[in-house]
């Protein structure tokens, strides 16, 4: 038939119409609920997802505009640079490529700010940086922190996001959690307030030591917080893990943390909190 002669035009003008234009970078996936998220949307709700409250990881500079009053951090500026002790090939490179692609030096941004007009010491790590692992730089600025704290007679707050210790420093990277132990020892001595807020994740040395120290401990929703991985600890005992093993309401039901507060409400908490637990100097 004359029909069966006819030949299919392809017209090479016509776009397919299964394809659609979506901007790149504008939208990300809840872990929790995993739901797709409009991005600015996220941002704009403290990083919390809104249809199911979870809280996105934060950076260190995300967290400080959302802690400290507009204007008023001052950085600590240390003039001290990472080590390499066991001189790993990679280690340099990795590091140099992390501040570039961070914008920041180290695992821990620490500094002077104030949260409601009340002066506080503050310390940030950033699980954006090799997990928030606690190497000699990291150690070596939490312990300044400290003892600023002490000479000032100011609170001290750390917000905790750790991997644990850094391996690539070896000892050194352990030393440090008895380092920033004493360091605290000292605080507490002085009378200071001290406040540890646990964020996800926060493992191994970093819970081992000045995590767990606090005068006042919280922690966000659902952050994972432990010493030891659950595959580790499950290996080791032979036995299957409680649900909700190490969550943060899983600390707070077994007396390990003092309470859990969503993210928009832990700027009012934080100031609160030192208001009723210390005098105007400052001290406890």
């Amino acid at each position: 038939m004359i029909v069966d002669k006819i030949k299919k035009r392809e017209n090479k003008n016509i776009r397919p119409t299964n394809k659609v234009d979506i901007p790149v970078g504008k939208w990300i996936k809840c872990e929790a609920c995993k739901e797709i998220l409009y991005k600015e949307n996220v941002k704009e709700n403290n990083s919390v997802c809104p249809l199911c409250g979870h809280p996105f990881r934060l950076s260190s500079r995300r967290r400080i505009d959302q802690i400290i009053d507009k204007d008023t951090f001052e950085e600590f500026k240390l003039n001290i640079d990472t080590v390499n002790p066991l001189g790993l090939e990679d280690y340099e490179h990795k590091m140099k490529q992390l501040r570039q692609k961070t914008k920041i030096e180290e695992a821990v941004k620490c500094g002077i700010g104030e949260i409601n007009s009340i002066k506080v010491v503050i310390c940030v790590m950033d699980s954006n940086f090799l997990m928030g692992s606690m190497g000699s730089v990291v150690g070596e600025k939490i312990t300044y922190s400290v003892e600023k704290a002490i000479e000032l007679k100011l609170p001290l707050i750390i917000f905790c996001a750790s991997g644990g210790a850094r391996m690539q420093e070896g000892i050194i990277s352990l030393m440090q959690m008895a380092k920033v132990t004493e360091a605290i020892a000292k605080f507490d001595e002085a009378g200071l307030l001290y406040i540890s807020v646990l964020t996800d994740p926060t493992y191994g040395g970093v819970t081992a030591s000045f995590a767990m120290l606090g005068d006042i401990i919280l922690a966000e929703p659902g952050a994972m917080i432990g010493f030891a991985g659950q595959r580790v600890i499950k290996q080791t005992i032979g036995e299957d893990l409680p649900s909700g093993f190490q969550t943060s309401e899983f600390l707070l039901e077994h007396g390990f943390i003092d309470k859990i507060i969503e993210r928009g409400m832990l700027k009012d908490t934080l100031s609160n909190l030192i208001k009723l637990n210390t005098n105007d100097g400052g001290e406890k």
